[in-house]
């Protein structure tokens, strides 16, 4: 009962203390002479899938004097800087990254066309018009001129964010 209770760590329903897991291998720091384990992995060379392994210190360090252009002469540098191919940037080109999605046959991204729905505008408005349309929704819709009432609060919000995204906008 004694041993029990030593393999047991004092709580005898639970077991020996890590019995159900398997030991996991430790990746030591590939730095020559650090006897640190590895968990941060850098690339070996641009474009590898071989990796060395670092501990926190040696991967800062590795990471300051990373040179991706190492080795490369400058019209081979120069080349992969203007590719534009898929290994080079593959999202550089797309258009459904930059901010609403892509745009539509009028310019204009599916969130600024939405901006231009909730003031009850089309696509062709101006500035002047986007601030005019504004101002009477925004009288309409203040949450000063409807005390407590929670939709026109809400639609305010939605007016002033489309206002915020459209003022800058000329179509």
């Amino acid at each position: 009962m004694a041993n029990d209770y030593i393999k047991s760590f004092g709580f005898p329903r639970w077991g020996e203390y890590g019995r159900d897991k398997d030991t996991e291998a430790l990746q030591m720091c590939d730095y020559t002479g650090c006897n640190e384990t590895g968990p941060h992995p850098a690339p070996k060379s641009p474009g590898s899938k071989d990796r060395w392994h670092f501990c926190k210190s040696h991967a800062a360090e590795y990471n300051r004097n990373w040179d991706f252009f190492a080795g490369m002469s400058d019209e081979e540098a120069k080349s992969h800087m203007h590719d534009n191919s898929q290994s080079a940037d593959a999202s550089s080109h797309t258009k459904t990254y930059e901010w609403g999605g892509a745009v539509d046959e009028n310019g204009f991204t599916s969130t600024e066309q939405a901006a231009f729905d909730t003031l009850e505008l089309d696509g062709t408005a101006d500035q002047a018009a986007i601030k005019s349309q504004y101002r009477k929704l925004a009288k309409t819709y203040h949450p000063d001129a409807n005390p407590g009432d929670p939709q026109a609060a809400e639609r305010f919000y939605q007016i002033q964010t489309a206002y915020d995204l459209l003022k800058e906008k000329t179509p």
